[in-house]
């Protein structure tokens, strides 16, 4: 067993966290304990497998940051949301190998670990609700992931000189659960609401009007989707048109949820968001 920091690891999950690409560092999003988290006192974990690493029962969320190539950067942040039911991240293919994805293209990435839902043996079953039981009794965990992505946005625009890149050039992008974080934040306060947004197989997509001052969306999700389905995605395409704010849709022939299904478009969505990137202007070299 290994120590780090305040957690355990096991050999199994040293060689799962092994596969992933390390952050310059890591970034606690509050000062203290997360708002909420008080008696939270339980040990994150690791589970998956070491080409898919997952984290659990996070507890102390943070930001993980990959930074651009400083004669690459572009000036454009962006917060990566992996998805997870809420119970898990998807380390890799929602998390740190999008982060890496974006660095060629000039943006500096953010991999947001956001609070998740008690996955331990004493813990209550599945539900949609607060918990009944357990360390997180009477908690709507959901609401707190939320907030997390929120405040993610929040810090990274106060602190955008630390980091070289633009206050008024902060986007998220967020898979299924992350997506649903990623909406959180659209819908939410001004000061937590990024720049741009890109909700993929979101959980939670409808038709809700968006506020004032609503970001541009890029939305994607495969026709095949069997665990979210795709009409909530189209509804919330709808929704900005109607409003008449920018957005751009992609629906998939095939891909499934997670767009693990290979062989059609989704195996190249992050090619069609760079390609919006560019058309918005985010991927223009901005001088600080």
């Amino acid at each position: 067993m290994r120590k780090l920091g305040r957690f355990v690891l096991s050999g199994f999950a040293i060689a799962a966290w092994a596969q992933l690409a390390p952050p310059a560092r890591e970034i606690p999003l509050y000062p203290g304990v997360a708002p909420g988290s008080e008696k939270w006192s339980y040990p994150e974990k690791t589970a998956g497998t070491p080409d898919r690493p997952q984290a659990q029962n996070i507890v102390r969320p943070v930001l993980l940051y990959y930074p651009a190539e400083k004669s690459n950067a572009v000036g454009t942040a962006m917060i990566v949301a992996p998805g997870g039911g809420f119970r898990t991240l998807m380390m890799s293919y929602e998390g740190v190998d999008v982060a890496r994805r974006l660095n060629q293209i000039g943006v500096d990435a953010f991999v947001l670990k956001y609070r998740t839902i008690y996955t331990g043996p004493d813990a209550p079953a599945p539900g949609r609700g607060p918990a009944a039981t357990g360390p997180q009794a009477g908690q709507n965990v959901r609401e707190m992931a939320g907030a997390d992505g929120q405040q993610a946005v929040r810090l990274l625009r106060q602190r955008a000189a630390d980091f070289g890149v633009l206050p008024n050039r902060i986007g998220i992008i967020g898979y299924s659960a992350g997506g649903a974080v990623v909406l959180a934040t659209v819908y939410g306060p001004d000061d937590g609401r990024p720049n741009f947004a890109a909700p993929v197989y979101a959980a939670g997509a409808n038709s809700n009007p968006p506020p004032p001052g609503a970001p541009p969306l890029f939305i994607a999700v495969a026709a095949d989707d069997q665990t979210v389905g795709f009409q909530g995605s189209i509804d919330l395409f709808a929704a900005w048109r109607k409003a008449g704010l920018p957005a751009e849709l992609h629906v998939f022939q095939t891909g499934g949820h997670g767009f693990g299904k290979k062989g059609g478009g989704a195996d190249r969505y992050l090619d069609r968001l760079e390609e919006w990137l560019r058309l918005n202007g985010w991927l223009t070299k901005a001088s600080n």
